[in-house]
């Protein structure tokens, strides 16, 4: 399974932005998906997770209540960020491949190249 991250660009502190991830070589609805982000500096971190279904989500803490995760019938997995910092710059991968909506990056082998997202006034 091939995984792509879009829709990262330059956001000014207080934007959005919405990030998409699309795959191809496999049914992408038949795992849970994720997104992780690396801020330069810094380990790769967790941010969300979503369920085979869509039924289950789970968020980081420094995101919750600001970002939301989704799948639709486009997109695998969505990731809409609101409220963005400039905590948020970071290189955002989608995951998936996981059993469940989890936050460790080891339950995920498959991995997208990533897309920046830079937060800068």
């Amino acid at each position: 399974v091939q995984l792509q991250a879009s829709g990262g660009g330059l956001v000014q502190p207080g934007g959005s932005l919405r990030l998409s991830c699309a795959a191809s070589g496999g049914n992408s609805m038949n795992f849970a998906l994720a997104w992780f982000r690396q801020a330069p500096g810094k380990e790769r971190e967790f941010v969300a997770a979503i369920s085979r279904l869509g039924i289950s989500t789970l968020y980081a803490e420094s995101v919750k209540g600001r970002f939301t995760i989704s799948r639709d019938g486009v997109n695998p997995v969505n990731l809409e960020m609101n409220s963005l910092n400039l905590d948020d710059t970071a290189v955002y991968y989608c995951a998936g491949g996981s059993r469940r909506a989890v936050a460790t990056e080891q339950e995920y082998p498959y991995w997208g190249q990533g897309t920046l997202v830079t937060v800068s006034s």
